[in-house]
């Protein structure tokens, strides 16, 4: 594997037409130099390619050698950030979306950190814009190597973020280890990076908010219903497990299987959809899991979860 910049900075873009403008300024004006553009055309419809591309030709065009836009049909975020992966040349990578936007000089100072202290893994906070000047920053709890699967577990039980853009990673953590990517886009960055973090050796923490995470697209997929985002939640977690579930002990879900399937069990059973039908194998790992605190569900809901099942297959 080649390295030809330190990092790759990965934007996929769809429907971002009202935000492109000032992402792009944030991410083709970081000070640090040595760094690779990878912008994923995901099949837009509307002027956001055509607003970048203009903005690089007026402002940015010294850079064009470090830019590379891969365009590809419409697959959704998770098959347009592996699209940018298989692009990237940089030894770290860091994805950003393409209505949100960076601090000026966040790639550098993560970078500063990366080269002091040789990690796998710089994680950072963020700040949420809600519009009309409302934010809050959001801090993320302390985390290393060694605790790693407590920050996996965190994350599953959304006590921890599970942002992919508020980590930046070395590419090998991908390239020389299997990686599930899910299919659809909501929680998927949770189930990319939390196998990411699994392999990781080394990580550090810089605890300065250097992302801008926008809350008032409604075009995101947080700004669905609840249902339709607990429901693709659970095919995105459950698809991951399913690709592990033979081989589950010392894999990224051995720790988070059980949480996932009983989740799915109660998500089914609320949403009025069949994720048991979807997921032939989900009743037995229901049978077979075990309740507990340290899953999100309540326990409550969990037992419910049990006893449907159990009456479902009598």
């Amino acid at each position: 594997m080649n390295n030809r910049y330190k990092i790759s900075l990965i934007a996929p873009i769809y429907g971002v037409e009202p935000y492109i403008r000032q992402f792009a300024e944030s991410a083709l004006g970081q000070t640090y130099e040595d760094i690779q553009f990878v912008f994923v055309n995901d099949g837009t419809k509307d002027n956001s390619m055509a607003i970048l591309d203009a903005l690089i030709e007026e402002r940015f065009e010294h850079l064009k050698e470090r830019i590379v836009i891969v365009n590809k049909e419409n697959g959704g975020l998770p098959s347009a950030r592996k699209s940018g992966l298989e692009a990237a040349e940089g030894e770290y990578i860091l994805f950003a979306d393409s209505d949100d936007w960076l601090e000026l000089d966040a790639v550098e100072r993560v970078m500063a950190l990366a080269e002091r202290t040789d990690a796998d893994i710089i994680y950072f906070d963020l700040v949420k814009e809600y519009g009309g000047g409302k934010q809050s920053v959001k801090h993320e709890r302390t985390y290393t190597a060694e605790n790693r699967m407590r920050w996996i577990e965190n994350m599953f039980n959304y006590r921890s973020f599970g942002y992919t853009v508020t980590k930046c990673f070395r590419r090998k953590l991908y390239t020389e280890n299997r990686i599930v990517f899910p299919k659809l886009g909501m929680h998927e960055d949770i189930c990319l990076m939390a196998q990411i973090i699994f392999y990781a050796q080394s990580i550090a923490q810089l605890p300065e908010p250097l992302y801008h995470y926008r809350k008032d697209n409604p075009a995101a997929m947080c700004s669905q219903k609840r249902s339709v985002r607990h429901i693709a939640s659970s095919r995105n977690m459950m698809g991951v497990v399913e690709a592990f579930k033979d081989d589950l002990k010392g894999s990224p879900m051995e720790f988070v299987a059980d949480g996932v399937v009983l989740r799915a069990g109660w998500h089914s059973m609320i949403h009025d959809c069949d994720l048991f039908e979807e997921f032939p194998w989900l009743s037995q790992a229901i049978r077979k899991a075990k309740v507990g605190t340290r899953y999100r569900t309540p326990l409550l809901f969990q037992i419910f979860v049990k006893i449907y099942n159990t009456l479902r297959h009598r």
